[in-house]
């Protein structure tokens, strides 16, 4: 399974790829990136003036399965999340404390 560790998302493919921050996220339009900022993941319009034509843009060239594995490792990340809820409650910071 996917993880971050010291700001490096490590794949079970021993991809490894260097972020600057601790965060991955998907957009509602299914881009990924950091934050907000869409360096891993994308769509580029336009590549030519007026084509109307877009790319995919994959710098790391991560494979289907490469994919897979960090949805993987997202969704396991908000059920835990959840978990942690149910246990703690809404208003108790244990929600964030500890390791998984």
């Amino acid at each position: 399974m996917a993880i971050i560790k010291k700001r490096v998302l490590i794949l079970s493919s021993s991809r490894q790829i260097k972020l600057s921050g601790h965060t991955l996220c998907i957009s509602n339009s299914f881009e990924i990136g950091e934050g907000f900022t869409k360096n891993i993941f994308s769509a580029v319009e336009g590549i030519k003036p007026g084509s109307g034509v877009s790319a995919v843009v994959n710098p790391f060239e991560l494979t289907k399965d490469d994919w897979f594995e960090i949805a993987d490792y997202k969704i396991f990340l908000w059920m835990h999340f959840k978990d942690r809820i149910r246990q703690f409650g809404i208003d108790n910071p244990q929600i964030f404390r500890g390791s998984l």
